[in-house]
């Protein structure tokens, strides 16, 4: 039997929110500190620069992280590769080269805990099931999910995409059901969805953070003629087609 003290009944230690089997903790303020370090400690904690963790509760369930996202695990729990052998390796090889992301995931399963690092980045929980063709993810987003959901690569729909987009070639997309962790520059207050039917969104910039599969996403003038697009200062911009939706952080620091 575990208990795990001064965490949920923990003042500093706020619960953000929970989805599957993980729970997200927010720590208030950073008690830890040096007096050098006090001032800009009380600054980040007053705009919401914040430690922010992870906990997964496993119950026979299965956990697919990050490469070295794992800070703790109590219980009788086991980590393995989802590595399956050479042709698995060179194919999820390719597919980390691709998208960003680290070749080989970690797969936690067994009874008990698993806590992940702490991070100053915002952690959106999103039931893949809920997403038109599965989640297609922005590089760098992808911290946890369930280890039953499905990776995939997707490519760009046009080359133009690929050099002009600002998003690579390509990005992993999870199908399946169950929950995706994701590591977000701004918080799930600031990110807007956009539900389309047979329509179309156009982007000014790389704010898509995540996006249906079922999307076609290409780069294009934001107007039919070159001149148009000078003259209206914006040039090219993401366009995103089909039924589906878009979390879009219009807050982000687009560089």
């Amino acid at each position: 039997m575990i208990q795990l003290n001064n965490l949920n009944n923990n003042p500093n230690i706020a619960q953000l929110a929970q989805a599957g089997p993980y729970i997200v903790f927010e720590h208030q303020k950073d008690l830890s500190v040096s007096p050098q370090s006090a001032i800009s400690s009380y600054y980040m904690h007053e705009m919401n620069v914040r430690k922010r963790q992870v906990l997964c509760i496993l119950n026979g369930n299965g956990v697919k992280t990050q490469a070295g996202a794992m800070q703790w695990t109590a219980g009788n729990v086991d980590a393995s590769s989802d590595i399956k052998g050479v042709g698995d390796f060179i194919g999820k090889a390719f597919k980390g080269a691709a998208t960003g992301e680290s070749t080989a995931k970690p797969v936690y399963h067994g009874n008990g805990y698993l806590m992940l690092e702490p991070t100053y980045n915002h952690i959106i929980l999103e039931n893949v099931e809920n997403w038109e063709n599965g989640l297609v993810l922005d590089d760098g987003m992808f911290l946890a999910c369930d280890a039953g959901l499905t990776e995939k690569i997707v490519a760009r729909s046009n080359v133009s995409s690929a050099l002009l987009g600002g998003k690579g070639l390509f990005n992993l997309s999870l199908i399946g059901k169950g929950v995706a962790v994701l590591e977000s520059p701004v918080p799930r207050e600031e990110l807007v969805e956009i539900v389309l039917q047979d329509d179309v969104v156009k982007i000014d910039g790389n704010m898509a953070i995540a996006w249906s599969g079922s999307l076609r996403f290409t780069v294009e003038k934001s107007t039919k003629s070159l001149v148009g697009s000078a003259v209206s200062g914006e040039g090219l911009v993401n366009v995103y087609r089909g039924t589906g939706r878009i979390l879009l952080a219009p807050t982000i620091a687009d560089v």
